[in-house]
């Protein structure tokens, strides 16, 4: 376990991401950290947000993965002039970043991936429908599940980054079965218990309405199925009642039919105090619970709260494993 690390990457270096990032090393989370960081980012551009920020930090050149020892902190540095960029340039920058970072993992010495978040319209240009689909397509991975994390409260849609139109023929009992077999079984090896699932219904009250009736045809089913084999799960609830207080306590996760229908109340409930987490990628994957946010760039104004805890988790629950 002595050479495994976290490796970060920066990504859009026009994104508040540095900031955060800086604002998380003052963080007394992080002097608890016994693994090597590896930053994957343009130096230049790193020490410049140091200095913008006012903030020290010991950064070590890495130079080989073997060799890297605990608490100490790495860049990898990635050549970028940050002052005349296009959208090609930096585009280019994010698409090198994430290669090098997903090849750190190829020999097993890496325990888990943080990226900041990345705009999905300026660098996937529509051929992903997300961060979460883009990393599942590098690493041939499959029935990736998106878990918004809280220790009190997680959600997961089943569908993630598609039109609403089409979310109705994505609902399918093998697809619930799977993802919610994946939740179920990250709780228990990283959380050491096994979750009680709330399950919703896609249609307003669970009703049936003219068309196919998903809630009869998939998401029943897929309940029953997982009842038998022993995992906790409830359901289908009305997505605009089980967010209530009374309601809500009674699970741990809350798994929804698509990503607004459990998202929009997760941050309403729990603002930056959440994770996003990719579980079934060959490695754990977090990144903070919020995107670029251009618009807060420079101003020494962003909260680093999801991204604090983020290396929260993984210092608890994945450094261990």
């Amino acid at each position: 376990m002595k050479n495994k690390s976290i490796i970060i990457i920066c990504g859009d270096p026009q994104s508040t991401f540095n900031e955060i990032l800086i604002k998380s090393f003052k963080n007394k989370v992080l002097k608890n950290i016994k693994f090597p960081i590896i930053i994957i980012c343009s130096e230049r551009l790193f020490q410049n947000e140091l200095k913008k920020f006012k903030t020290k930090i010991s950064l070590k050149k890495f130079d080989n993965q073997n060799n890297l020892r605990k608490n100490n902190i790495y860049i990898f540095d990635i050549p970028l002039d940050y002052k005349n960029l296009s959208l090609e340039k930096k585009n280019s920058y994010i698409k090198k970043s994430f290669e090098i970072g997903l090849n750190f993992f190829k020999n097993n010495k890496s325990l888990a991936l943080v990226n900041g978040p990345i705009s999905k319209l300026n660098f996937l240009k529509g051929k992903h429908n997300g961060i979460t689909e883009y990393l599942a397509y590098k690493t041939r991975s499959s029935n990736e599940v998106m878990l918004i994390f809280n220790k009190d409260l997680s959600v997961s849609p089943i569908t993630t980054h598609i039109p609403i139109n089409q979310i109705t023929k994505k609902i399918k009992k093998k697809t619930i079965i799977t993802k919610v077999k994946r939740i179920n079984e990250f709780y228990r090896k990283r959380l050491g218990f096994k979750p009680n699932i709330a399950i919703t219904g896609l249609n307003p009250h669970c009703e049936t309405f003219i068309g196919k009736d998903v809630e009869k045809t998939e998401i029943i089913p897929a309940i029953k199925s997982l009842k038998k084999k022993k995992i906790k799960v409830s359901g289908p609830f009305s997505a605009d009642t089980i967010f209530l207080k009374k309601n809500r306590k009674k699970f741990n996760v809350i798994v929804g039919m698509y990503h607004d229908q459990v998202l929009a109340p997760m941050k309403t409930i729990f603002g930056f105090n959440a994770i996003n987490i990719t579980i079934g990628l060959p490695f754990i994957r977090i990144t903070p619970d919020h995107g670029p946010n251009y618009e807060m760039y420079g101003l020494n104004k962003s909260n680093p709260n999801s991204l604090i805890k983020a290396f929260s988790f993984i210092n608890k629950y994945v450094r261990k494993t």
